[in-house]
């Protein structure tokens, strides 16, 4: 009896140890994988906060270029105030004309860059970027790929593989909405800490909207794979439409890539107008369907979206701040639109408050008789600051002196397609082909590349990109009479399709040449590409000057170059033709001269 009852301990202890050896086992699995779920939710952070660091040192490294260049700018100004020769600064420092012809102002092939391919009057599929912004756009693709993939366990199954992509590229994809609404903005601050575009900001803004979609759906792929693997596509189908989850994640990813469908330069530039508001609906949406899918979740990637909706809501409220500041009280505004030759209008706004103006400066026009909720983009050709008819008093201060000055800002328009046709078709038709109506200007924007610390400048301006450099002019030629600029040649080149153009900005530059001093500083040459005849090209003076076809870029600037004076900007704004061969012009003399040059464009 003793001895069966020892049997039957041995054998329950037997049963024991062989029953804890699974749970053992179990347990440890457990452990492990709770490790291995610790360590890539470790590296999840880690890369996600590489993307702001890599944004960060790249936007610290612009900061200081920035720094460095103004400095240098602001140092030359100062030298070249009374020195009429400026021989230092015209010699080109080897190294740097180097990277401004091969990089800096380099097309990715050829001389390619500004021109747009062209399918119809109406339809193009965009340009090309240069070769700096190719490289940093590869770059940032590159990173975002390798944070994607690096440190992945390849060697486990195919559902612990799937679930680590699908939370790296998630995470990264809302990582990346931050800087994707930030260079959306018309208020990014970064446009003038860095001295960068907003046409500059709209290709990068574009480009990171693709790599964000990209992720999401690379996020919602591996999802779909892991899924199949363990349940079949039925399981798929059953998530989509019965888990809040995946309903909303699903709806986020089907925004973006309709997005990228329709943001594509093809059905942008056709259909702008519903671009525009079929893009922020669609943003919305993708925002709505991340936040709950995102909250659902449970993620601490939360309080990045609430920064994305933040940043967007803020440069929403600066937006109205700044138009209602700029238009509302004081008689509110005034705006008149007179029919020009050449299909062009002429946009006159009188403002109620001062404008602080600066040359290159643009301004978004809301007309509601036009077009209720639309703002288009243009140049401010023209400002003066006049009286206001209504201050009877006796200004005391400065205060009371600003407030009796309104400010008038003048627009040249050209004709084209939908807004701008409409509002010439209606102006042209009005009685003496001028009408009043309401308008609101939204701005200041621009004005970042002064020309003040050029001793040559050369200005180029191809039809109604006249409107771009008439300000530089006016600008230069004031600051070359009261001794405040380094410029002692300024050279303007306006080509214009027929000679009916120069009634655009007739009467600013009628004010322009009765300038003091302007017969000491400027000069300006008129290429009619289309004369109807001979008769129509006759040279006002030997400083204002006409001639049938277009310009050779070359010679010109090698006449210039012949007896530069300091270092020589060179400015350009029209076609996209004559921007990319002024470029090429401009690199290829690079280490002739000490050239900077500078590209107005704004690309939508």
């Amino acid at each position: 009896m003793a001895s069966q009852i020892r049997l039957l301990a041995v054998a329950a202890m037997a049963g024991m140890a062989s029953a804890a050896a699974p749970a053992a086992a179990t347990g440890a699995a457990a452990v492990a994988a709770k490790e291995a779920a610790n360590k890539a939710d470790d590296l999840n952070e880690q890369f996600y906060n590489y993307i702001f660091i890599v944004l960060a040192s790249l936007i610290a490294a612009l900061t200081i270029w920035r720094v460095v260049i103004e400095s240098v700018k602001y140092v030359r100004t100062l030298t070249c105030l009374n020195n009429d020769t400026q021989r230092y600064f015209a010699t080109p420092s080897s190294a740097f004309a180097s990277l401004k012809k091969h990089v800096l102002y380099a097309p990715i092939f050829g001389k390619r860059h500004n021109r747009e391919f062209q399918l119809s009057a109406a339809v193009n599929v965009g340009t090309l970027p240069t070769r700096f912004q190719l490289m940093f756009l590869l770059s940032y693709f590159a990173t975002n790929v390798i944070f994607c993939v690096a440190d992945i366990s390849y060697g486990q199954p195919l559902t612990v593989v799937c679930t680590q992509i699908r939370n790296r590229s998630g995470i990264l994809a809302v990582a990346n909405m931050i800087p994707l609404f930030i260079m959306a903005a018309r208020n990014n601050p970064l446009i003038n800490w860095l001295n960068l575009s907003f046409d500059t900001f709209n290709l990068l803004h574009r480009w990171v909207g693709r790599i964000v979609v990209l992720e999401a759906v690379a996020h919602t792929v591996a999802w779909t794979v892991s899924k199949v693997s363990t349940s079949g596509w039925a399981a798929v189908g059953a998530s989509i439409t019965g888990s809040p989850l995946i309903m909303w994640g699903f709806i986020g990813t089907v925004s973006f890539v309709v997005i990228s469908i329709q943001a594509s330069s093809l059905l942008r530039h056709a259909f702008y107008e519903t671009f525009k508001y079929l893009h922020i609906a669609l943003a919305i949406l993708a925002i709505i369907g991340l936040w709950f899918h995102l909250k659902i979740a449970g993620v601490p990637q939360m309080k990045l979206l609430y920064g994305v909706i933040a940043l967007w809501v803020l440069e929403r409220t600066v937006r109205i701040i700044i138009l209602l500041y700029r238009n509302v009280g004081k008689g509110g505004s005034k705006t008149l639109v007179e029919a020009l030759p050449g299909n062009a209008v002429r946009i006159t706004v009188d403002l109620p408050r001062p404008w602080t103006f600066k040359p290159g400066q643009h301004a978004y026009l809301y007309m509601p008789s036009f077009g209720l909720f639309t703002s288009h983009p243009f140049t401010v050709a023209w400002s003066e600051e006049t009286e206001n008819p209504e201050g009877e008093k006796l200004a005391m201060n400065r205060q009371d002196v600003l407030a009796m000055k309104k400010t008038s800002l003048s627009f040249i328009v050209r004709a084209r397609t939908g807004f701008t046709n409409t509002l010439f078709k209606k102006a042209e038709a009005a009685p003496s082909g001028r009408l009043y109506t309401k308008c609101y200007a939204e701005g200041p924007y621009g004005g970042m590349h002064m020309m003040h610390s050029y001793g040559t400048v050369m200005m180029f301006a191809g039809g109604v990109g006249i409107t771009h450099q008439v300000p530089h002019v006016r600008d230069l030629v004031a600051g070359y009479a009261n001794g405040v600029v380094a410029a002692r040649k300024i050279v303007l080149v306006w080509i214009i399709q027929s000679p009916e153009h120069l009634e655009w900005i007739r009467p600013w530059m009628t004010s322009i040449l009765a300038m003091d001093k302007r017969r000491d500083v400027l000069r300006i040459m008129l290429f009619v590409s289309r004369p109807r005849s001979t008769k129509e090209i006759h040279s006002p003076s030997a400083t204002v000057q006409m001639f049938p076809g277009r310009p050779n870029i070359d010679t010109l600037m090698d006449i210039e170059m012949e007896n530069q004076v300091g270092a020589m900007g060179v400015s350009v704004c029209g076609g996209g033709s004559l921007s990319d061969d002024v470029r090429r012009a401009v690199r290829m003399r690079q280490h002739a001269g000490n050239i900077d040059f500078v590209e107005e464009a704004f690309s939508w």
